[in-house]
């Protein structure tokens, strides 16, 4: 996203007085066919979003570029995307700093790549595996069209069940269904303290992740959690919760590479996030 006068190529988001959504990339001469009527592109470049614009039959939109948050739930899709309640707790629970290396498996339509690759800034690099072109190419048109080109990003036509090829990596993000089968790469190729983080949509699947991960004795600090958001409706008197909520759409499990000097872990009372709830104590110098 940037400032300034709209240009050329942009996605922008129209909103009508229903709060339905319209994502348009701008392009010079194009007509968008809405259902309030038709809206020329020309009359849009060049000018400045947080406006109202009408359409040739008078219905009004508020036009304004869209946050990474809206363009992913709008944004044509090959996968099933990860919604922005998880990716904003994804960058957080596994730390995804500027200047990171931070591998990805698979990039489905890019809703996580993106918010990885704002996350590790000019400095880092996310690679990302994705054994389906289709999912890939779908993926880097997302990706162009919101952030534009990435030299930052390194899409790799790899199986990560068959070995990770890049490292010292200081994150591993996981969006596929058998992780489990991940967890020797990431071991391999985690440099000591980095994190591996896993989404996974069932309990089965991450009961069979959780106990891969603990008998691997490579990693410490793990820890599973959800994440349920609830909007609430402020009107005048009426303060309610919504009547509809994005309840449950994934585990996240993260764990800490560590290593002792025969190269594994030694330290059994680390293993758990849980055993770490107690209060914990500030040693002043």
């Amino acid at each position: 996203m940037r400032a300034g006068p709209l240009r050329p190529g942009e996605p922008v988001l129209l909103i009508d007085r229903k709060q339905r959504r319209y994502l348009l990339t701008l392009k010079p001469g194009a007509t968008a066919d809405l259902r309030g009527g038709k809206l020329a592109h020309d009359e849009l470049i060049g000018s400045d979003e947080g406006r109202a614009v009408a359409t040739s039959r008078g219905e009004r939109f508020l036009m304004v570029r869209p946050t990474l948050a809206e363009y992913v739930l709008e944004m044509p899709r090959g996968a099933q995307i990860i919604y922005p309640k998880d990716l904003s707790v994804i960058l957080l629970a596994a730390d995804i700093y500027p200047g990171a290396a931070v591998l990805e498996a698979g990039t489905g339509s890019g809703a996580l790549t993106m918010a990885l690759l704002r996350a590790v800034g000019p400095s880092g690099t996310v690679y990302s595996y994705e054994v389906r072109e289709d999912f890939a190419r779908r993926a880097a048109l997302n990706i162009e069209r919101y952030l534009g080109p990435q030299d930052r990003l390194v899409v790799r036509a790899q199986d990560v069940y068959d070995g990770i090829a890049d490292g010292p990596l200081d994150r591993v993000v996981l969006d596929v269904p058998e992780p489990w089968r991940v967890v020797p790469h990431a071991a391999a190729a985690l440099r000591p303290g980095g994190i591996l983080l896993s989404y996974l949509p069932t309990v089965p699947q991450t009961v069979q992740l959780v106990e891969t991960i603990r008998r691997s004795g490579e990693f410490a600090l793990l820890e599973t959690t959800e994440t349920l958001l609830r909007p609430w409706n402020i009107d005048g008197p009426s303060v309610r919760p919504a009547h509809r909520m994005v309840a449950h759409t994934a585990f996240l499990t993260t764990a800490r590479r560590v290593f002792t000097e025969d190269g594994r872990r030694e330290h059994g009372e680390f293993r758990d996030g849980e055993e770490s709830k107690e209060p914990q104590e500030t040693v002043d110098d």
